[in-house]
């Protein structure tokens, strides 16, 4: 049975290691990627953001970082928005619903802390990450779609959580 829940200290570097293996599994960066470093830095993320992990036992299975509004990680939310980020579920975990348990988890410390809405900006290759974004009620922001670094667009999306 798989739960979701703040990850503990000693498995913030596994869960900042199954995020970028998720990502280079998925050729959405290369091993020389600089950003691979920031992916794998689960423990620096941890001191202003919640590491979320699904865990199957002592098995991680998923990782996602939620950022409050205090959060230095935080990229497009706006004022009175939560975000995540980093959103990566292992070879073994696929399929199982893991993503989506993780996204939930998100939505439900976004209403606990009563904002307006949260966002996500992912790839336009992320197929399956997007199918659960839109599954749940997210929808596409185009004016917050950015590029952190040539040829990686990245698409916005938001959850009106007033409406929901």
């Amino acid at each position: 049975m798989s739960v979701v829940r703040p990850a503990l200290g000693h498995e913030l570097t596994a869960a900042g290691d199954l995020v970028a293996q998720a990502y280079l599994d998925d050729a959405l960066i290369t091993p020389e990627a600089e950003y691979l470093h920031s992916i794998r830095d689960a423990p620096g993320r941890a001191r202003d953001s919640a590491v979320l992990v699904a865990a199957d036992g002592d098995t991680l299975l998923g990782s996602v970082t939620w950022c409050s509004l205090t959060s230095s990680h935080r990229e497009v939310a706006r004022a009175g928005e939560g975000e995540f980020r980093m959103l990566g579920v292992s070879s073994t975990g696929r399929g199982r619903g893991i993503g989506e348990m993780l996204v939930r988890e998100c939505i439900a410390l976004s209403r606990a802390d009563e904002l307006a809405a949260l966002v996500i900006c992912t790839s336009p290759r992320m197929l399956a990450a997007r199918r659960i974004y839109e599954r749940l009620g997210f929808v596409r922001i185009a004016e917050l779609d950015w590029m952190p670094v040539p040829d990686f667009p990245l698409w916005a999306y938001r959850l009106d959580l007033q409406r929901s």
